[in-house]
C-alpha cells in the first residue's frame, strides 16, 4: 500500500498532536557508542538537544516530549497555527530570521537580524505568507532538524551522503488514551532499551528534564524558606514590607529563574480544564510558543505512572501499582494489562493516525479520499 502523504493527516493550519521519529542510516550506532569502530557519537545527541530548545524558542510548535536514542529519536509535537496568528510581521520574520540566519555570531548563534533583513520579508506578503505557514508546519520544524544535524554529522566524520535513513515516520494522536501512551512510549524508550535503569537515569529524554526541574523547585523550596529572608527593620514601607525583604525576595526569584532551565523549552505536562486559561496561552518566556499543558494529570502522578510502567516492562523489576495508575486506567477505560502493551508495541499497534478504534475510524484523510483503519490487534485492545 503506498505511503499516505502528510498533508493528508495534518497540516500546517490546524492544531495537531504528532509523534515523529527519524532513525539514522542502516540503523548505525551514529548518535551513541559504535560497537563496530570502537567511537562514541554522544555528544550529537547533545547537539539534537541543543537544536530543539532552539526550534521551541521559535517555531509556533510545542515540544511536548522527547527521547533521542543512539540511531533514532522520538518527539511529540503540538502545531499552534493559532499562536503564530497572533504575532505581528516584525515577529514573523524575526522569528524565521533567527531560525533560519543571514548572519551567524561566534560559536554559531544567530545574529539578530537588522532591519533591511527584516524588510525584504515584511515588504513581500506572498514570502511572509509562507512563512508564517512554515512556523507552525511540523515537516519544517524536522526538515531544519534533520538537515542540521545530519550537515554537522558528515562534517564530523569528513564524509558525505546520507545520514538519516528515510523520511521521518509520523502518527497523528487523537484522543487521550494515545497522548499519554505515546508520551510514556517515548520517555521510557531508554528503559525498554536497556540503556537506563531509571527515570532520572534516563538522559536525552523530556521525562529526565522534567525530573531534574522537579528536584530544583524542591531545592527551591527550601532555599526560599522565610527563615532565609531578612528581618524585618524599621525602614518598612508602606505596605510592610521591608527593603531587605524585597532585596532578597528579587535575589530568590532571579535565582530560580537562572536554576529552572532544565524544561523551560518544554510544554508544561499538566492541564486543568476547570481552572486553567482558556485561549492560546502564549509563553512570554522566550524558551517556548506557550505554556499550554496537554495531560490530565500532575507531573508527580505522570512520573509515577511511568515509574510503575517500568517495572511491569521489565521483567527483573518489581513494583505495584500506585493508586494514581488505578484512576487514570479507570479514566481511559482500559486495564493495567492493555496499557503495558500500548507503551510497549506503541510502533505497531498505529500508522498515520492514533487513538481507540472510534477515533481513528470516525476520521479520514484531509482531501476526503482515504478513510482510517484500525488493525486487529489494536481493536481487540481498545473495544471496549
Amino acid at each position: 500500500m503506498a505511503r499516505l502523504a502528510r498533508v493528508e493527516v495534518f497540516a500546517a493550519d490546524e492544531i495537531a498532536i504528532v509523534h515523529v521519529m527519524n532513525r539514522t542510516v542502516r540503523r548505525c550506532f551514529l548518535m551513541g557508542n559504535d560497537p563496530v569502530s570502537g567511537k562514541s557519537f554522544d555528544h550529537r545527541k547533545a547537539w539534537i538537544e541543543i537544536d530543539l530548545k532552539r526550534l521551541a524558542a521559535f517555531f509556533g510548535i510545542d515540544l511536548l516530549a522527547y527521547a533521542i536514542l543512539s540511531n533514532h529519536f522520538h518527539l511529540i509535537l503540538r502545531s499552534r497555527p493559532d499562536v503564530v496568528a497572533q504575532w505581528d510581521d516584525s515577529e514573523v520574520a524575526r522569528r524565521w530570521l533567527m531560525l533560519c540566519p543571514l548572519r551567524k555570531a561566534p560559536q554559531r548563534r544567530a545574529e539578530e537580524p537588522s532591519e533591511l533583513e527584516l524588510n525584504r520579508i515584511r515588504n513581500d506578503p506572498a514570502r511572509l505568507a509562507a512563512i508564517r505557514s512554515r512556523l507552525s508546519d511540523i515537516s519544517w520544524w524536522m526538515r531544519l532538524l534533520s538537515q542540521n544535524i545530519a550537515q554537522r554529522a558528515n562534517r564530523d566524520d569528513q564524509e558525505v551522503g546520507k545520514f538519516w535513513q528515510a523520511r521521518y515516520r509520523a502518527v497523528r494522536l487523537l484522543d487521550e488514551t494515545a497522548i499519554l501512551a505515546c508520551a510514556a512510549y517515548v520517555d521510557l524508550n531508554p528503559i525498554r532499551a536497556a540503556i537506563a535503569d531509571t527515570l532520572e537515569q534516563s538522559d536525552f529524554t523530556s521525562i529526565h528534564k522534567r525530573i531534574e526541574a522537579l528536584q530544583k523547585e524542591v531545592a527551591d523550596s527550601k532555599f526560599d524558606h522565610p527563615a532565609s529572608i531578612s528581618a524585618p527593620t524599621n525602614s518598612e514601607n508602606s505596605e510592610g514590607t521591608s527593603k531587605g525583604e524585597e532585596v532578597t525576595s528579587h535575589i530568590n526569584h532571579a535565582s530560580r529563574e537562572q536554576r529552572h532551565s532544565s524544561d523551560r523549552h518544554l510544554a508544561p505536562l499538566s492541564i486543568d480544564e476547570l481552572r486553567d486559561e482558556i485561549g492560546v496561552c502564549c509563553s512570554k518566556s522566550g524558551y517556548r510558543v506557550s505554556d499550554k499543558g496537554f495531560l490530565p494529570m500532575t507531573t508527580g502522578a505522570y512520573i509515577e505512572l511511568l515509574d510503575w510502567t517500568a517495572r511491569n516492562l521489565r521483567s527483573d523489576k518489581r513494583g505495584s501499582t500506585p493508586a494514581s495508575a488505578r484512576f487514570i486506567f479507570e479514566r481511559l477505560g482500559i486495564s493495567s494489562e492493555v496499557w503495558c502493551e500500548l507503551v510497549k508495541d506503541f510502533a505497531r499497534l498505529f500508522y498515520a493516525v492514533a487513538g481507540k478504534p472510534r477515533a481513528i475510524e470516525s476520521r479520514c484523510s484531509r482531501t476526503g479520499k482515504r478513510h482510517y483503519k484500525t488493525r486487529v490487534r489494536t481493536r481487540e485492545l481498545l473495544s471496549s
